[in-house]
């Protein structure tokens, strides 16, 4: 059985950061391509930020110069780290793993609540 579980999340202040983690099991890390999500209240869940299994990323506009994304494949864990965080950058932050063999899989997170606030 696969599973992702997010960790980190919490409440900061506008201009800090903090550190995502997305730990899976049940399948093979290294051939799976990740990706962060989040959904704001009232809105549609939005792509942050994606990296491939060859390590290849990608970002939404409005993360470019703040977020990083990364990947430690021998503990099985993506990170999203999110610097100079904004009020709008608060919402619940999904992980998402997609394997493609004949077919696409793709798997979700619990979800994780980040909070910007003063």
């Amino acid at each position: 059985q696969v599973q992702l579980v997010e960790s980190g999340g919490g409440l900061v202040q506008p201009g800090g950061s903090l550190r995502l983690s997305c730990t899976t099991s049940g399948i093979t890390f290294s051939v799976i391509d990740m990706g962060w999500y989040r959904q704001a209240p009232g809105k549609e869940r939005e792509l942050v930020a994606s990296i491939t299994r060859g390590g290849s990323t990608n970002y939404a506009d409005s993360v470019k110069g703040r977020f990083t994304i990364s990947r430690e494949n021998a503990k099985n864990t993506v990170y999203l780290q999110m610097n100079s965080l904004k009020l709008e950058d608060t919402a619940v932050y999904y992980c998402n793993a997609v394997y493609t063999y004949l077919r696409t899989y793709s798997y979700w997170g619990q979800g994780t609540q980040v909070t910007v606030s003063s």
